[in-house]
């Protein structure tokens, strides 16, 4: 595929310390970018990575018409480069697009110039384990004009990001607090899909929860505030009496890669797994009763989060003693595994770029 490519007169790569990483604030030379207008795509650029020229009334800043995507890129065992669930990623990517009215992207586009990208930006992959490049695609609107209606030109982009850790915990176990008062999503909402607005909407909660101590808001459904939903950046499970359980798919919330991983894996090892509507009665009576095992939070970002407690209204639940669960580190273990080329990818779950 024949990408134009401007360079950078010289990288920044140098001032970057790779051994103190903080989450999504190191950014790469390059960057992908393309631009829609009259009613298709034009071809995909490699540019240096900088800023972008917008005007006062550009309608994203005032729609919120835009979404985005979270992926990873590793350097393997064998030297190459391992990209986690590429092709899953940009099917859910144009699934956003699609609801949220923005063109959807060419797949094998899509594919072809974030391998292009990649290989140039090689050496901005972090090579320590626990490490990665951390790839944010995202679309927008650029309309330069106000009114509440579908816009006729978009921006799509790439920027890379090496990444460590995404909480401070690490692969400590987390607390969350469930959210009572507020809400972030309703079925034939947009909570199934990676858009911007369904994060601003979590932002108080999550806020009120880390003044309090807590890592992490515990979404509860809109209509009862009872049924558990998600964690605000993780899918959440739960292990009662050794058989895996997770909220399903009601539309309400993302269907997260390392999700999908970790009941396919489950399946795989001949666990049990539930995808249905969780009570917050039953995490609590299962607590009472010894059978909470463990639970943690699946996402790119953290791919697997133990979770040490959970605050419901006045009752604190103790997950595992508040350590780090034998399934939750199985799970680590077995995801990272696969990405960083140590153990036979038997899902074809990576892309390898050598």
């Amino acid at each position: 595929m024949s990408i134009e490519v401007k360079k950078v007169k010289a990288s920044r790569i140098h001032k970057v310390d790779f051994d103190n990483l903080v989450f999504g604030q190191v950014f790469a030379d390059h960057m992908l970018r393309m631009t829609y207008g009259k009613g298709k795509w034009g071809k995909p650029k490699i540019v240096p990575y900088g800023p972008l020229r917008m005007y006062p009334a550009m309608s994203t800043l005032h729609y919120g018409q835009t979404v985005f995507e979270g992926l990873k890129a590793f350097i393997a065992k064998d030297g190459a480069i391992n990209v986690f669930r590429l092709d899953d990623h940009i099917k859910r990517f144009n699934r956003s697009c699609h609801r949220l009215c923005i063109p959807q992207v060419d797949e094998k586009v899509f594919h072809d110039s974030l391998v292009h990208l990649l290989k140039l930006e090689k050496a901005w992959i972090p090579k320590r384990k626990g490490t990665s490049l951390y790839i944010r695609p995202f679309a927008y609107a650029t309309d330069m004009s106000l009114g509440v209606h579908v816009a006729h030109n978009y921006e799509f982009m790439v920027i890379l990001s090496p990444v460590g850790a995404y909480y401070k915990e690490g692969f400590n176990p987390v607390k969350l607090i469930t959210a009572i008062d507020h809400a972030r999503s309703v079925e034939g909402g947009t909570g199934a899909v990676k858009t911007a607005g369904n994060y601003a909407a979590s932002l108080f909660a999550a806020h009120q929860a880390q003044q309090k101590g807590f890592t992490q808001v515990l979404w509860l459904d809109s209509v009862h505030r009872n049924f558990v939903e998600e964690v605000g950046t993780m899918n959440v499970f739960f292990v009662i009496n050794n058989e895996l359980v997770t909220p399903h798919l009601s539309g309400t919330i993302l269907a997260g890669m390392t999700r999908d991983s970790v009941i396919r894996l489950a399946k795989d090892w001949g666990i049990p797994v539930h995808e249905r509507r969780i009570p917050m009665e039953e995490i609590i009576e299962a607590s009472k009763k010894g059978a909470l095992n463990e639970a943690f939070g699946t996402g790119t970002a953290a791919v697997i989060s133990p979770v040490g407690g959970i605050q419901h209204k006045d009752k604190m639940i103790t997950v595992n003693k508040g350590k780090v669960g034998k399934l939750s580190l199985k799970f680590f273990d077995a995801i990272t595994a696969i990405q960083y080329g140590e153990k036979p990818d038997k899902f074809g779950w990576i892309t390898k770029i050598k």
